[in-house]
């Protein structure tokens, strides 16, 4: 079953390298995803993490959308808790008036970051009720008027940009949400695959089109997939070593920078993590087997999938070669 095909990019910070050449590949795989026929190209929001450069979320947009012709290009997600929600309007209202239709707004609820980071970031509640109306003000700074629906606060950059707004989540908690918000919901499963089935459920259940904020006319679900493609299935498992080790760190609360690959019988613990059981690695023809049994158990109408490589040159070539497999 062939949905259309976006990219996470959380902007990976390669072991001996720096956060401007890490920018660069992305922007460099900005181009080939844009040349390769993917639909959406998305940036993470992360802090206080020496891997990932994805911090400033709208300016990675913005460059993006500047080397790019087609692809849209948006936020996965802004962590709206760090944010007034006033400030994200009009930064995405100018990406808008800057690079036309093309621009995304995915927000979430979680911080992105650790307990302390997030005190140092925290700006709007993260309780349910407070993230409705901060997207029912948003939705008005975007609309024909660019006036918030429950305060008489104006917003002409944003004015008639009419951003769509996708909510993420990772859990029931964040299905209903976006379900009961009537909006597109994306689902975090290449890192949280406890609550898949039952998330995607809730979602579609709870999916109205009574509410206000609602902005479409039936349930439209994104889920998250780990991908890495290589010539063969062998060297496909190699590369991804580096994706092992870097949960790895994460599990054992190390702070190293992405690592190259190794054999895979030397990834401590044997590289089994059940974060990563949503993964489609191997040849071209072994991945989408993955990605097509991942889309008919989900249902899902589009794949967002996240391609770490220690190389720049191994994870855009892994980008065509799936390109090459699934369009």
């Amino acid at each position: 079953m062939s949905v259309p095909l976006n990219i996470l990019d959380l902007v990976p910070i390669r072991d001996g390298s720096n956060a401007r050449e890490a920018i660069d590949a992305s922007m460099s795989a900005a181009r080939v995803a844009d040349e390769a026929g993917y639909r959406r190209l998305w940036f993470a929001e992360h802090h206080n993490t020496m891997g990932l450069a994805a911090s400033a979320t709208a300016l990675l947009i913005s460059q993006a959308a500047s080397v790019t012709e087609k692809i849209r290009v948006g936020s996965g997600g802004v962590m709206l808790p760090n944010h007034a929600p006033l400030m994200v309007a009009e930064q995405y209202g100018t990406l808008a008036n800057i690079h036309g239709d093309r621009i995304d707004l995915g927000l979430g609820r979680a911080p992105g970051t650790d307990g302390m980071t997030a005190q140092a970031l925290s700006r709007s509640s993260a309780e349910p009720q407070s993230f409705a109306q901060n997207i029912y003000d948003m939705q008005g700074w975007f609309s024909s008027e660019g006036k918030a629906h429950t305060a008489p606060i104006e917003s002409a950059v944003s004015a008639n940009t009419e951003v769509p707004i996708w909510v993420l989540g990772s859990t029931t908690n964040g299905a209903a949400i976006a379900g009961q918000l009537g909006l597109p919901f994306s689902l975090a499963s290449h890192f949280a695959p406890d609550q898949i089935d039952a998330a995607v459920r809730v979602y579609r259940e709870s999916f109205t089109t009574e509410a206000p904020t609602a902005q479409i006319d039936k349930p439209y679900v994104m889920a998250g997939i780990n991908v890495l493609v290589a010539e063969t299935d062998e060297e496909a498992q190699r590369e991804f070593t580096s994706v092992k080790q870097m949960f790895a760190d994460i599990g054992r609360g190390r702070r190293r920078q992405l690592q190259p690959p190794i054999d895979p019988a030397e990834v401590e613990g044997g590289g089994e993590n059940p974060m990563l059981q949503i993964s489609a690695v191997g040849s071209p023809e072994t991945a989408t087997r993955q990605m097509s049994e991942f889309v008919e158990r989900t249902g899902a109408d589009e794949l967002i999938t996240v391609t770490y490589a220690y190389d720049p040159a191994v994870a855009e070539r892994s980008l065509k070669l799936l390109a090459d497999a699934w369009f």
